[in-house]
C-alpha cells in the first residue's frame, strides 16, 4: 500500500488513518474507532473478542482485514488491523453505541474533504490549521509551521530534479543541513527534546522553526544556481545552505544572550504558553539559560 499516514480527529479523539494514492481509499485503525465507540478501558481486547464474533459468524469482513504498521502511543510503529470505509461501517453495525450515528456522519465528511482538497489544495492548509489549533499551539507558530511545510516542499522538489532519491539520502541531506545550523543531526536533535517518532518540526519553538526554514530554503536557492549533479555535490549544497542559516544562529544568541536551541518539546511549549496566559511562568529560553 502507497500510504500516507495521518491522524483525524473524532470528538478531540485521536484515530489513526492511512491514504492509499493508488486506490484512493482511507484506511483505519479499528482499535481506534472501538476506543471512541465504546469509550472501553481496553479497545484491543474489546477489538479481540469482537473480531472472533465475526469470524465465528462467518463475517468477511473480518476475514478481509489486514494489517499496517502505524505509529503507536510510544512512537514506534507497530502492526494494526485496519479497514477501508466501506469495511469500517459494517463493523460499526455490530458495536452498540450512541456514537455510530455521529461516526458515520464524520466518515462520510471525511472522505468528501479528501476530495475537496484535491480539488482546492488551499483547504489543506486550513485543515491542518484547524489540527494544530485543537492541539494547543498557538497561531504564530502554527503560521511559521506550516510556511515551513511549503519550504521543505519546495526543497525535496528541488532534490528530486537534481536526482536525489526518496529516503536513506533524503535523510543524509536533511542531518547535514541540521548539522551545519544547529550543530546536531535530526537524530541527536530528537534526542535533546526527548523524541522518538514524533516530528521533530511539530516540537521547535518559532525560532527554530524559522532557522531551520532558512537553512532549507537557502540550500533550495544554492541548489538552483549551482545545479548539483552528483550525491556529493548535493551534500555540499545541503551543508552550504546549513552553514548560512548556522550564522544567523550565533548571530541571535550573540545578540540575545540566549541559546536558540531548547530541550522543550511540544507539550512542554505548550504548556509554557498555557503558564504565560496564566501569568505564571518564565520564558522557555529564559528556564533553559538557568540549567
Amino acid at each position: 500500500m502507497a500510504q500516507n499516514d495521518n491522524i483525524q480527529l473524532f470528538d478531540d479523539k485521536r484515530i489513526r488513518t492511512a491514504w492509499d494514492e493508488e486506490k484512493e481509499e482511507w484506511y483505519f485503525s479499528v482499535v481506534d474507532v472501538v476506543a471512541v465507540l465504546t469509550d472501553s478501558v481496553d479497545p484491543a481486547a474489546y477489538w479481540r473478542k469482537l473480531k472472533q464474533r465475526l469470524k465465528a459468524e462467518g463475517n468477511e469482513t473480518v476475514t478481509n482485514c489486514h494489517g499496517l504498521k502505524m505509529t503507536a502511543s510510544d512512537g514506534k510503529k507497530r502492526l494494526t488491523d485496519v479497514v477501508d470505509t466501506e469495511q469500517l461501517l459494517r463493523i460499526i453495525q455490530s458495536i452498540p453505541s450512541p456514537k455510530a450515528e455521529p461516526f458515520k456522519l464524520w466518515l462520510a465528511q471525511v472522505g468528501r474533504e479528501r476530495i475537496e482538497e484535491t480539488i482546492d489544495p488551499e483547504l489543506t492548509i486550513e485543515r491542518a490549521l484547524e489540527t494544530y489549533l485543537k492541539k494547543g499551539y498557538t497561531r504564530e507558530w502554527i503560521n511559521q509551521r506550516l510556511q515551513a511545510i511549503q519550504v521543505r516542499k519546495e526543497l525535496t522538489d528541488e532534490w528530486d530534479a537534481r536526482g536525489v532519491q526518496k529516503g536513506v539520502e533524503y535523510a543524509i541531506l536533511t542531518d547535514e543541513i541540521s548539522r551545519a545550523w544547529s550543530g546536531m543531526s535530526t537524530r541527536q536533535y530528537k534526542n535533546l527534546k526527548g523524541l522518538k517518532k514524533e516530528n521533530l518540526r511539530d516540537n521547535m519553538t518559532t525560532l527554530e522553526l524559522v532557522l531551520n526554514m532558512l537553512a532549507e530554503a537557502t540550500t533550495t536557492e544554492i541548489s538552483k544556481q549551482k545545479s548539483p549533479e552528483t550525491f556529493s555535490e548535493n551534500l555540499a549544497v545541503a551543508r552550504e545552505g546549513g552553514e548560512a542559516a548556522g550564522i544567523a544562529r550565533k548571530a541571535v544568541e550573540e545578540r540575545t544572550g540566549v541559546p536558540v536551541i531548547t530541550s522543550k518539546n511540544a507539550a512542554q511549549l505548550n504548556q509554557v504558553v498555557t503558564d504565560l496566559l496564566e501569568g505564571t511562568t518564565t520564558s522557555p529560553e529564559k528556564q533553559d539559560k538557568k540549567r
